[in-house]
């Protein structure tokens, strides 16, 4: 797997924005990327190590839930490094600035307060910045566990419940995507997370980042092959070898695989951009505009995944009825950068709300808000102009992360 190549480009297709998950360009990489090269295997050997007393329950006993569960609060940070987001055509993260990625965090933040209670990691130096743009009463200011980046899906800790009143959190050994962005931070928040709240904590028997992993709560797991099978995650790991990992992590019994898309970002395609579950045996999946080019290796990804999806079972044998969800058309969308994620199925499900970007697309982004409210008619569907993020390269759910109510 190449994370640098640049996305191919389908012919009679060349102005349409087709690598939707490129972060990051290689000539955005400084000599600390260099050293980095090899912490994918490292990570690797230092894995399922609890990190906490009494880390881990009994095998089973705790289990990562859906996220349409109750949360006690949403995780987020505070980016603060220029080194980063530059705001320059091919620099790190593709042309946005510091100041308009810290916009669209404050935007997401402030949305999700009205609904749940935020906490917001953000470096000393950064807190003040933070708290002016976050000003609300629901958004607390964390400035204990020092951030890179803002990718609080990917780095911080997945939290576990046990049915009982119990709750722990595990760690994916987040390596900045394959050694590709530095993470002397951000590959600590998730302990360090779990320290705050004073939760047990265990490291993963794998390395990867949150985005790459779906549960229905139910022992039921999906991801893609070219984000967790790769040589800068989990050199010389197999398939049955990462699923029992996995398996091991989550509380699940089964996992669905998607060929995925290698070579074209450094999320290997994270399966949050594409498939999400709503509930035991229920999924949703993002599918092509009809302009879509037939031949696009995103086009091709996302039939594939519902294609497995809805011929596949849960762990407990039951048949899942998967929904397709209606993709923007790329010549219709403000953005025209071939970098721009254009994600509908990257929403956040947070208490009486679910989240979710708009594009421009004025048909496309009202069939979406249409489509997501028949799937949570409990919930208000609220859509954000995230624009930045997108050419980031992510969304709403990869800014996110929530912890379940125990």
């Amino acid at each position: 797997m190449n994370d640098h190549s640049a996305p191919q480009v389908p012919s009679g297709r060349a102005q349409v924005p087709l690598g939707r998950r490129k972060f990051l360009a290689a000539a955005g990489l400084t000599a600390a990327g260099a050293a980095l090269a090899g912490a994918g295997s490292a990570a690797a050997k230092a894995i399922a190590q609890p990190t906490a007393a009494g880390a881990v329950s009994a095998a089973g006993t705790f289990s990562v839930p859906v996220d349409t569960v109750q949360h006690t609060r949403t995780w987020m940070a505070w980016p603060d490094d220029p080194t980063i987001w530059t705001g320059r055509a091919g620099s790190r993260r593709g042309g946005p600035s510091l100041s308009q990625i810290q916009a669209n965090i404050a935007l997401v933040a402030n949305t999700i307060a009205k609904y749940e209670p935020v906490y917001l990691c953000a470096n000393p130096a950064a807190a003040a910045a933070a708290r002016k743009a976050c000003p609300g009463s629901n958004i607390t200011v964390i400035t204990t566990i020092p951030v890179n980046d803002c990718w609080m899906r990917d780095s911080g800790p997945v939290f576990r419940t046990d049915g009982l009143g119990g709750l722990d959190a595990i760690g994916l050994n987040f390596n900045g995507w394959g050694g590709n962005q530095i993470y002397t931070n951000d590959g600590k928040v998730a302990s360090r997370v779990a320290a705050l709240l004073g939760v047990p904590f265990t490291a993963a028997g794998l390395v990867g980042e949150g985005g790459a992993v779906e549960t229905d709560g139910a022992g039921t797991l999906m991801a893609t092959r070219s984000s967790i099978l790769v040589s800068n995650r989990n050199p010389g790991m197999s398939q049955t070898q990462a699923e029992n990992a996995m398996k091991a992590a989550y509380g699940a019994s089964k996992v669905i695989w998607f060929a995925g898309v290698a070579g074209q970002d450094i999320t290997g395609d994270h399966v949050d951009a594409t498939s999400r579950f709503l509930a035991p045996g229920k999924a949703l999946v993002q599918q092509p505009n009809a302009t879509d080019d037939p031949y696009d290796v995103w086009t091709k990804d996302e039939i594939n995944q519902y294609n497995v999806l809805s011929t596949a079972t849960d762990a407990r044998g039951v048949r899942i009825q998967a929904t397709k969800l209606g993709g923007p058309d790329y010549y219709a969308i403000r953005q025209s950068d071939p970098a721009f994620v254009g994600s509908y199925a990257n929403y956040y499900v947070c208490n009486g709300a679910v989240i979710a970007s708009q594009f421009g697309d004025y048909r496309a982004d009202a069939a979406a808000k249409t489509k997501l409210q028949s799937l949570f008619p409990g919930r208000v569907v609220v859509q954000l102009n995230v624009d930045y993020l997108g050419l980031g390269g992510g969304g709403i759910h990869c800014v996110t992360q929530q912890q379940p109510v125990a």
